[in-house]
């Protein structure tokens, strides 16, 4: 599971890598952990177009507010058929792209880089909703091939799919929510 990743890219940078409209985003990089602020991508309800929208990274989960005012934040997506998250998987309009430049595993984990030739950006499956006073995304995990389901990363997608992700019906882009093969994780 994903607690932190990497966004070593300006605004400037993802909006051209992604095809998208960045806006006055001042994005410049860094470190991400769940209920922090990221740049993430949606397609504009008014033009299709994808826009990069600042967004906090988990869903606040159900009855988590603590007494002190800390909220508990669920950064991932691993049981697509919870009626949780299946509202919202089945909006087009509430998909999103994640982009990132590296995964940082779990504090039990070291921090592995896969054998693939990486790009510098590449974008995780998300999903999104408006929050009375903020915008949050979470992002989509499978199970890892490799690791028999013992263990699940992030759904990275490419270009094509990344279209898909974006526009399909939830019936043709469920088919992209595969495990992953050995080296395909991309971890810092």
């Amino acid at each position: 599971m994903t607690r932190a990743y990497r966004l070593d890219a300006p605004s400037g940078a993802i909006a051209e890598a992604f095809d998208a409209a960045h806006g006055p985003d001042p994005w410049g990089g860094g470190d991400l952990r769940p209920g922090e602020f990221a740049p993430v991508i949606v397609r504009s309800a008014r033009t299709s177009q994808r826009v990069i929208r600042p967004m906090v990274w988990g869903y606040p989960a159900p009855n988590s507010l603590k007494p002190n005012g800390e909220v508990q934040w669920v950064p991932t997506v691993r049981n697509v058929e919870s009626p949780f998250w299946i509202g919202n998987l089945r909006h087009v309009e509430l998909r999103c792209l994640v982009p990132a430049t590296a995964i940082i595993p779990t504090a039990k984990r070291k921090p592995e880089r896969g054998d693939i030739e990486a790009p510098p950006l590449f974008a995780m499956a998300g999903i999104w909703r408006d929050l009375t006073d903020m915008p949050v995304f979470a992002i989509i995990s499978v199970n890892d091939a490799a690791e028999q389901g013992k263990r699940s990363t992030p759904l990275i997608l490419d270009g094509a799919q990344q279209q898909a992700w974006l526009t399909a019906d939830w019936k043709d882009a469920s088919k992209l929510l595969q495990p992953h093969i050995a080296g395909r994780a991309l971890c810092a």
